[in-house]
């Protein structure tokens, strides 16, 4: 809990700290730090994790992030901490924040004919923040661009919305900046290209997959030199480009890399939940019968989750039944499999079903979700705060987490831990006043004096940030 309330109020105060940053030249790193970095992407990440866009899907969410923390481990910056979030979105694109923060379409997963091609795209985003070419655009410029950087984030993504009034925004807080330092960018471009081939190969992927994708977005995005304005493109992707990444992979010999489970379970989840449930049941059943759009285990498993969706339940339990003959052991369908044995309200082992399966897969973020659920419906409540707060421990940035927790401690009748951990669970959703409400709640809800010296701590931290954006406007 310490680790995140530091955490918080770094990111949260760091409009206050960049007017008072001092000038101390041109390099990038010594004008904006990696701490500084982070404190911009977690400024943006508040904003985005209240976006209708932010996918939370803890299924996908886990998927990504596994594969981009295995390309993070071969970078140069192996102990750079990283995010993967999915914004959902059919828009093709993917787009790098300061700090570590990596936002990926639900467009471009689809566009992805392989792992290797996700990967090539990650790879690059990756480059792109190993190689600080956020801190290196704006070095020489004024510190005060410095808090501009995290709205610039979020105009990218609200840009999905209403390109027209994100395009004003976008060019109002950096259009000429991103105009004087366009041809700087390409060479980023360029430089992120390279390095994530590099990347991509010693991770073990196939390097002849980046040019190959490159080729298909560009027709995909029908992103011709000249048609829009190039402030506005997050990645050039031009002509050079393309056939530069095709020079260096020609010496590479071929190597056929297969595709994990995982890759092929993700795109069929996205397709089970994007296409209207009747449609998506026709479209994963054809797809069985006619033996086509890839992996059979993978199309069994969007059928079952289409079927699901439309209240199917007696004809999804019958194809999960096939689906768990014939897929190996894996996180995603055990998870699938502890709501299948859900809909058996009879089912007196299924909670024993859990406690084995989280042994086997203790941090599978879907799975620790689904049991606490369970828990909580089946009255386990200290059980279920056992569960959360090891998880926390774990992983303090959840907000999911802490929404659960409050749920247990309400249930219990510790209303005053409840409206704590509901203050966290705002935070990290950017909402500073609605933290500060359940703070002041949390202190007319009972008398430990443990918990009201902290909440009187953090009240006091949360209410001089606020005072002190109140007189910065």
């Amino acid at each position: 809990m310490k680790n995140l309330m530091s955490v918080l109020l770094l990111s949260l105060s760091f409009n206050l700290l960049a007017e008072g940053l001092p000038d101390l030249g041109d390099e990038s790193q010594t004008l904006i730090s990696p701490q500084m970095e982070r404190q911009i992407g977690e400024q943006s990440m508040f904003q985005i994790r209240a976006s209708e866009q932010y996918l939370n899907d803890p299924e996908v969410t886990e998927y990504l992030n596994r594969l981009g923390k295995r390309l993070v481990a071969n970078s140069s910056e192996p102990s750079q901490p990283f995010e993967f979030f999915v914004i959902d979105d059919a828009a093709i694109n993917a787009f790098a924040m300061p700090g570590g923060f990596i936002g990926v379409n639900t467009g471009l997963i689809m566009l992805s004919q392989s792992e290797s091609e996700l990967a090539s795209v990650l790879s690059h985003e990756i480059s792109h923040v190993t190689q600080h070419h956020l801190a290196r655009m704006i070095s020489g410029r004024k510190y005060d661009s410095l808090a501009a950087m995290a709205a610039i984030a979020v105009a990218i993504l609200a840009a999905r919305d209403n390109p027209q009034a994100a395009q004003a925004g976008i060019v109002g807080a950096q259009g000429g900046l991103m105009q004087r330092q366009l041809d700087f960018t390409r060479e980023h471009e360029k430089e992120a290209d390279r390095i994530g081939l590099d990347l991509l190969q010693r991770s073990g992927f196939d390097p002849h997959a980046m040019p190959g994708f490159f080729e298909r977005l560009q027709k995909a995005t029908q992103l011709v030199e000249g048609d829009t304005p190039s402030y506005l493109r997050t990645h050039p992707l031009t002509t050079e480009r393309v056939a530069d990444v095709g020079n260096r992979v020609q010496s590479i010999p071929f190597k056929l890399v297969a595709d994990s489970l995982d890759f092929h379970l993700m795109r069929a989840r996205l397709n089970a939940m994007q296409k209207p449930p009747r449609e998506a049941v026709s479209y994963f059943h054809s797809a069985l019968v006619t033996q086509r759009f890839g992996d059979p285990v993978a199309q069994r498993y969007g059928l079952v989750l289409a079927l699901l969706r439309d209240r199917q339940e007696k004809r999804a339990i019958q194809e999960f039944a096939v689906l768990h003959k014939q897929a190996p052991r894996n996180a995603t369908i055990e998870t699938l499999a502890g709501r299948i044995r859900q809909l058996d309200k009879k089912d007196g082992d299924v909670l024993e079903f859990y406690r084995a399966t989280l042994k086997e897969y203790p941090t599978h973020r879907a799975l620790i979700y689904d049991y606490a659920l369970l828990l909580l419906q089946r009255q386990h409540y200290s059980e279920a705060l056992t569960l959360l707060d090891e998880q926390i421990n774990r992983d303090g940035n959840d907000a999911t987490l802490y929404e659960l927790q409050a749920r247990a401690y309400t249930a219990l009748g510790r209303h005053q831990e409840a409206h704590h951990v509901l203050s966290y669970f705002q935070i990290l959703h950017g909402n500073l006043r609605g933290a500060i409400e359940q703070l002041e709640l949390a202190k007319l809800a009972g008398n430990d004096y443990y918990q009201l010296s902290t909440i009187e701590t953090e009240l006091r931290q949360y209410r001089e940030i606020l005072e002190s954006f109140g007189r910065k406007k």
